[in-house]
């Protein structure tokens, strides 16, 4: 027993040095390409403890402790940015939000990290299975012949394999970078240029650069305070509004729509949603004003944001193509898709049902069929919401026009979309059936004018809805607004009514 407890306690020291050894070499050796930022990138981890950011050969390289021993280094590849201002810019909005792309980078880097362990336990069992295999008695025989000279000739040839496959004799150019030195960012850029605390410890490397850049990047820096200091004044004063709270045997959801990349905005509707108690979102599309892989820093940020929440939503008609989708699903959030008939416990437990708005090519088992009209997917939607087993609490569309039809039938209680970028509703609505339904539109939760809102402020008002659930159905709507100065409107609480006549004899 003695011997076998000592063979099988060296067996494991031997497989744990070799798969940390395995492990941390294929970890160190692997790369993965990212969207980040607006760019393909490629993030590698590094054991130096610093994010590097290697920006191309034209803006200067970006150094900043990583706060751990683990740190990374990202080389930027291709923008679609059509001019180095508007790239400039857009980093300067990014880096004012930076929590959904440190999520994205951290995750891949722990995702990297555990497919190493992973492949480095597996290959560091090889040698000790090997090992067994031969047995005590072939071991002995091939080390009395590893003394001959044929073993002598077969050393010789393994390593002299080895030798070639290293090449250890080859020499490469030192890299350009390497020969430039990474000083404090304030130095960099000049005392004459203020910057706030957060960037003190920035460090860049790029000492050959031209006047021209240095005025971009300076005008990045003031993009960044104000953006930073406008929507951190907005987040800090949603915080301490005075919405209605829920009753203990209620549950409230947040209702974003139409962000159009505006992450800036993403702190601010979190604060809304937890000064209203809210414990679940739901995001009724238009993330992005493209549908494009470039636009995955907004979606990032979304679920950064959101990510302790119950997380519903459905693509709009700016969320081109199945991009959107797939990336949000693929990162937690339950992407409805009513054209497999699913009905899902959504806040509260109340059954919830939605669709992509057809306008952007989301349609699930509906999508080939490219002759649907808008009119057409609204009714397909309403035989779906109908034939479910249980009454639809909510109906999630990108515009709530779509849901007007199961409306009409009375089929759900509510419909709830965005699309307009202004409020409207909520309107009851009495079904064929005499049941009562309602209506409502939220505004543009990312301030958009246009089909694309990023920038250092909202450019027209901005809007989140709090849903009140209780008894797995809809029971009040709150409206919250903030305007283009910076100050917040709270809506009153509206109770959903759902006496049939009280709506008949009002009409």
């Amino acid at each position: 027993m003695p011997r076998r407890v000592l063979t099988t306690t060296v067996a494991v020291v031997v497989w744990a040095v070799l798969a940390v050894a395995v492990g941390l070499t294929l970890f160190l050796a692997d790369a993965r390409t990212v969207s980040l930022a607006s760019h393909d990138a490629v993030v590698r981890p590094t054991l130096d403890g610093t994010v590097v950011v290697r920006t191309g050969p034209v803006l200067p390289d970006l150094r900043l402790d990583s706060g751990s021993r683990i740190g990374v280094d990202v080389r930027l590849g291709k923008t679609e940015a059509t001019t180095l201002d508007e790239l400039v810019q857009r980093y300067a909005y990014i880096g004012t939000q930076p929590e959904g792309p440190r999520v994205r980078v951290t995750g891949v880097v722990a995702s990297m990290a555990r497919d190493a362990a992973v492949r480095g336990g597996v290959i560091a069992l090889v040698p000790l299975l090997v090992w067994a295999a031969v047995g005590r008695d072939r071991r002995r025989e091939l080390l009395r012949r590893g003394r001959s000279w044929r073993g002598a000739v077969a050393v010789v040839l393994v390593a002299g394999l080895v030798v070639v496959l290293l090449e250890p004799w080859r020499s490469d150019d030192e890299p350009v970078d390497d020969a430039r030195a990474w000083v404090p960012f304030a130095q960099w850029l000049g005392a004459s240029v203020p910057l706030p605390e957060e960037l003190a410890g920035l460090e860049v490397r790029g000492d050959v650069t031209t006047s021209q850049t240095k005025r971009l990047v300076e005008s990045a820096v003031d993009t960044y305070m104000r953006s930073k200091q406008w929507y951190a004044a907005a987040a800090e004063d949603a915080a301490g509004l005075d919405v209605r709270e829920p009753a203990e045997d209620e549950t409230v959801a947040l209702l974003v729509s139409d962000r159009h990349d505006n992450i800036g905005m993403d702190e601010v509707a979190r604060a809304i949603g937890d000064a209203g108690g809210a414990t679940a979102v739901l995001d009724a599309g238009d993330d992005t004003s493209t549908g494009k892989p470039w636009e995955a820093f907004s979606l990032d940020s979304v679920t950064a944001a959101f990510e302790d929440l119950d997380r519903y939503g459905v693509a709009g008609n700016h969320d081109h193509g199945s991009f959107v989708r797939d990336y949000l699903a693929d990162r937690g959030w339950t992407m409805l898709d009513a054209s497999d008939g699913e009905v899902v416990d959504g806040p509260g437990g109340a059954p919830l049902m939605g669709v992509d708005d057809p306008r952007s090519s989301g349609l699930g088992a509906w999508r080939d069929e490219t002759e649907l009209s808008f009119t057409d997917v609204g009714e397909r939607l309403a035989d779906v919401v109908c034939d479910a087993d249980e009454r639809v609490a909510t109906v999630l569309v990108h515009d709530a026009n779509l849901g007007r039809e199961v409306l009409d039938r009375g089929c759900a209680d509510l419909v709830v979309g965005g699309h307009l970028h202004v409020a409207s509703g909520p309107e009851q609505v009495v079904g064929e059936n005499g049941e009562v339904g309602h209506s409502f539109t939220t505004g543009t939760t990312g301030g958009a004018a246009y089909a694309i809102a990023i920038g250092s402020k909202i450019r027209r008002t901005a809007s989140v809805t709090l849903i009140t659930y209780r008894d797995e159905r809809p029971v009040g709507l709150q409206e919250v607004d903030l305007l283009t100065n910076g100050v917040f409107e709270v809506g009153e609480y509206v109770e959903l009514s759902y006496d049939a006549p009280a709506v008949a004899a009002a009409q």
